[in-house]
């Protein structure tokens, strides 16, 4: 049976602290080890229980088991500056509109942040190089002279999901489910441009409580359909707007619309033949946008397994999928650079690509 391991840096809740049989390496997060673990001192508790019924000739009534719920662009790291770092200067707008488009007056972005154990480092650093990130976005000036109108939102990783496991028993995880994060004292489920710079950081800063199986493509779609359907991001997307997706993580997706995933023996995330297809997420958010050339991406993940001061970080092959399938108006970049301010140089350098070539005309 194969887990997936990934290097834990901040504290756990209790529901992921491991309960390993065997062996096992210090530091190293195995989020299936849980529920197997679980899995087997519930099987042990049973045939404890058995053996002490017969050698006695009672039984007992109590329950042995405690369920403890709870690329086609691969970025070519020159930024505007060169140099790693964002550039207050940098007018990633400038000139006139590239592929017969318009260009783009409005960008919504959404941060797709994996809020599993093992981040609490890249959302520290991200919160850290956001700033940088909102200046070169407000030194922007769009093809007809005016500052750009851009507004962020945050959801997280994390579905809300039940597992079923071997003999019976079964292992449930909550997430936000797309829902745009609402902490800091905002307003709204938003941040609009005159507030972005002072409050992101916070925003972004989603905790490290977050399901095992991190969802980034289903979450993505999850904000901008599902939850805009029920009101809770309702306002939010805007149609003359170009679409900007960050996604950050130190795993692969492992994206099911199911709510409940049968697992048994396997490993939920490495045995995903019954996954949802990250092409599938591609056509979606065509569809949303009516254009291809409405929507961008930036994935931030592992291009390889890979370490760095962050710690480890799984190859994201779907994530490469998802953007290979997207285009020119896709970039993916190293979540293993160890500081993220050359990726967000390469998301803010991709998204004003597309913001040039913004078709206008589309209904």
């Amino acid at each position: 049976m194969r887990f997936r391991g990934r290097n834990v840096k901040a504290a756990r809740p209790a529901r992921e602290t491991l309960l390993i049989v065997g062996s096992f390496h210090p530091g190293v997060r195995n989020p299936r080890m849980n529920r197997l673990g679980r899995l087997v001192g519930a099987l042990s508790a049973l045939v404890l229980a058995s053996l002490v019924s017969a050698s006695t000739g009672c039984g007992s009534s109590r329950s042995a088991y405690d369920d403890e719920r709870n690329g086609a662009s691969s970025g070519n790291g020159n930024g505007k500056n060169g140099n790693g770092s964002l550039g207050a200067n940098d007018n990633v707008d400038s000139g006139e509109p590239a592929g017969g488009g318009g260009g783009c007056e409005k960008m919504d972005i959404v941060f797709v942040i994996d809020n599993s154990g093992s981040m609490g480092e890249e959302q520290e650093n991200l919160a850290t190089n956001f700033p940088k990130f909102v200046s070169v976005l407000d030194s922007t000036t769009t093809s007809s002279g005016t500052p750009l109108d851009y507004r962020v939102a945050v959801t997280t990783t994390g579905k809300s999901y039940r597992v079923m496991l071997p003999f019976g028993f079964s292992d449930e995880e909550k997430g936000d489910d797309g829902a745009f994060r609402n902490n800091c004292g905002g307003s709204q489920r938003w941040l609009e441009k005159a507030e972005a710079a002072t409050s992101f950081p916070c925003r972004a800063k989603v905790g490290t409580s977050g399901p095992s199986e991190e969802m980034p493509l289903e979450c993505m779609k999850l904000a901008l359909n599902d939850r805009i359907a029920d009101g809770t991001n309702a306002g939010f997307l805007r149609d003359d707007a170009l679409l900007a997706v960050v996604f950050l993580t130190d795993e692969d997706d492992c994206s099911f619309s199911a709510t409940t995933l049968d697992e048994g023996f396997g490993d939920l995330c490495e045995d995903n033949a019954s996954a949802e297809k990250p092409e599938s997420y591609v056509t979606f958010l065509d569809d949303l946008k009516h254009d291809r050339g409405r929507w961008a991406t930036a994935v931030i993940a592992g291009k390889t397994d890979c370490q760095s001061s962050f710690g480890n970080a799984a190859e994201a092959k779907r994530l490469g999928q998802f953007v290979t399938e997207t285009g020119k108006n896709a970039v993916f970049s190293s979540i293993c650079d160890g500081d993220l301010s050359k990726s967000l140089e390469q998301a803010i350098a991709k998204f004003g690509e597309a913001c040039k070539s913004f078709p206008t005309n589309v209904k």
